[in-house]
C-alpha cells in the first residue's frame, strides 16, 4: 500500500475544506494510506513571491521537517506543489532533491503514479481552467506555446466520466489574473483578466469551471458571484469524488 502525506494549502484549509476532504476520499479510494501531518504550515509562497526570501526559508525548513519521512506528498494545488518542487531549491538547496522527486500535484499523482482511469457519471458541460503553475511549471498539459504532441492530464482523468462534455475555449491556457499577491497589488488588471477568462468559458457553454488550483477558481468564483452569473466552480477533486461514487462534499 502506498503511504501518502496530504499537503493541504492554507486557502483550502481555511476556505475550501471540502476540497481537502474530496482529495482524501479519492486517494483512499485508490488504495492509498493517507496521513495528514498536523504540524504542516503554509509552504511560504506568498512571502517568497513578494521577495521576502529570508522569511520564506524557515517555512521551507519546517516543510522539510514535517514531510521528509513520507513515501509521497500529494497536494490539491499546482501552485503550492510547484513552490516546493521548483522554488525550494533557492531556499534549501542542499536538502531538496529527494523531496522534489516525491512531491506531486493531485491530478499528476493520479495520472502518472497511480495510472488512474476514473469511471463514473458527471453529466455537465465543463470548462477546464489550466492554472499557470500547473501548466507551465508542472507541465500538467502541453500548452499552446510548445511544439509537442498535445496532452492534458486533467482532461484525461475527466474524460472517462459518462455524460461529461468539455467547453471549447479560444484561449484555453491563458492566465485568470489571480497570481496570489498580484490580485491585491494590481486589482484592476486582475479583474479584467478574470472577466476575460469567464467570457471565454461562457462562449464555450460551460456550466462548471474546474481546475487543479482553488486559488484561481476562488478568483473566478468571486467575479461570477458579483455578476450573478450561473456558472459554478468546482475543484477537479470534487468532480472526481462525486462522480466516482462518493458524496463529493459539495
Amino acid at each position: 500500500m502506498i503511504d501518502i502525506a496530504l499537503f493541504i494549502p492554507c486557502y483550502v484549509d481555511q476556505f475550501y475544506p471540502k476540497v481537502g476532504l474530496a482529495t482524501l476520499e479519492l486517494l483512499e479510494r485508490y488504495g492509498a494510506r493517507v496521513d495528514y501531518p498536523q504540524a504542516q504550515t503554509c509552504c511560504g509562497q506568498p512571502v517568497f513571491n513578494s521577495g521576502s526570501f529570508d522569511a520564506a526559508k524557515p517555512i521551507a525548513d519546517k516543510f522539510l521537517e514535517v514531510f521528509s519521512s513520507y513515501q509521497y506528498i500529494v497536494c490539491p494545488s499546482g501552485s503550492c506543489t510547484s513552490m516546493v518542487r521548483n522554488h525550494y531549491a533557492e531556499l534549501v538547496p542542499d536538502r531538496i532533491a529527494e523531496l522534489r522527486s516525491k512531491t506531486f500535484e493531485l491530478c499528476e499523482f493520479l495520472h502518472d503514479v497511480l495510472g488512474a482511469k476514473p469511471e463514473g457519471r458527471f453529466a455537465h458541460r465543463v470548462g477546464l481552467h489550466a492554472s499557470c503553475h500547473g501548466l507551465r511549471e508542472l507541465r500538467l498539459a502541453s500548452g499552446s506555446e510548445r511544439r509537442v504532441q498535445p496532452f492534458d492530464k486533467v482532461r484525461s482523468l475527466l474524460s472517462g466520466l459518462e455524460g461529461i462534455e468539455f467547453a471549447d475555449l479560444s484561449r484555453g491556457d491563458e492566465c485568470c489574473g489571480f497570481g496570489g499577491t498580484f490580485a491585491v497589488g494590481e486589482e484592476a488588471v486582475s479583474v479584467a483578466m478574470g472577466n476575460g477568462r469567464i467570457a471565454d468559458h461562457e462562449r464555450g457553454g460551460a456550466e462548471i469551471i474546474t481546475g487543479g488550483d482553488m486559488s484561481c477558481l476562488m478568483h473566478l468564483d468571486g467575479l461570477l458571484r458579483r455578476q450573478k452569473k450561473p456558472i459554478r466552480v468546482m475543484h477537479v477533486a470534487e468532480i472526481l469524488a462525486e462522480a466516482t461514487g462518493g458524496h463529493g462534499h459539495t
